[in-house]
């Protein structure tokens, strides 16, 4: 067989597989309009860069399409394999218990399909380099004096909290800022209210708020509306933008879809 001919045939083969893959996108959810407007935002501009003819965004609660909707369209579209590409940090009870709880009777009803579910992205120096980024992003020149406040949505699960320990040393090391401390939106401690109350109260310099948040949603506005209210009492108070508006954030998501940086992406059976 000429090399020519060898050529044309891997290329074909290569062209079939790639045509059966799919890549299901699976955000939280969320009540917010605008939160959901980001969320398909996003994966609008990671789908031009992921290369997978069949890609669908769909949600564990709250925001449609639903996780059973989004898995059929992939089966309709002729989808031998899914790649579950879940959209979230940390990997907590929607990871390990929740999605696959929804995804179960998906996979018993179509057992021919090969279905695969990425990691969440974790604590990843390019999370921690675009945080940073996000944090010094208004120009003005952050100080030692500078206090960091990291906001998570929050867990009961004990990995998340030492996730959020690592997030804080990584922080502290990239922005140069020794006073960084972290609370959470719900289900930990200290909560955002007490947690902003009490870096504002010793801070002495600015105060930025990192939401530690893909897109903005009902939890964000809580953020706003404290964040605010600390402006007009006279505090110094900066709030970045959510991770999410990040390209760094785009750009992980493609590549993990891709294959083209390790996922430890178990098959679900």
């Amino acid at each position: 067989m000429d090399s020519l001919r060898l050529s044309r045939i891997r290329k074909s083969i290569k062209e079939r597989s790639r045509q059966m893959k799919a890549v299901l996108y699976i955000g939280h959810g969320t009540r917010s309009k605008k939160g959901a407007a980001e969320a398909n935002l996003f994966i609008g501009s990671v789908m031009k860069k992921v290369d997978a003819p069949i890609q669908k965004l769909c949600f564990l609660e709250l925001t449609e399409p639903d996780i059973e909707a989004g898995f059929e369209y992939c089966v309709q579209e002729g989808a031998a394999e899914i790649m579950i590409m879940p959209l979230f940090l940390l990997a907590a009870g929607h990871i390990k218990q929740d999605i696959p709880e929804e995804l179960a009777p998906l996979i018993k009803k179509y057992p021919a399909i090969t279905v695969r579910m990425a990691d969440p992205f974790g604590v990843q120096d390019s999370i921690l380099d675009a945080i940073a980024e996000l944090a010094a992003d208004d120009g003005e020149l952050i100080r030692s004096d500078d206090s960091i406040l990291i906001v998570g949505r929050g867990s009961s699960d004990p990995s998340i909290l030492k996730s959020f320990d690592s997030i804080k040393r990584g922080i502290s090391r990239r922005l140069g800022v020794r006073n960084v401390q972290v609370c959470y939106l719900a289900a930990a401690s200290p909560t955002f209210k007490d947690g902003l109350d009490s870096i504002c109260n010793e801070a002495s310099g600015r105060v930025i708020v990192i939401p530690y948040l893909l897109f903005s949603g009902l939890l964000l506005s809580e953020v706003v509306r404290e964040v605010n209210k600390k402006i007009k009492a006279g505090f110094s108070v900066n709030l970045t933008d959510t991770i999410g508006r990040h390209v760094a954030i785009q750009n992980l998501v493609a590549e993990k879809a891709n294959g083209e940086v390790y996922v430890n992406a178990a098959v679900i059976h």
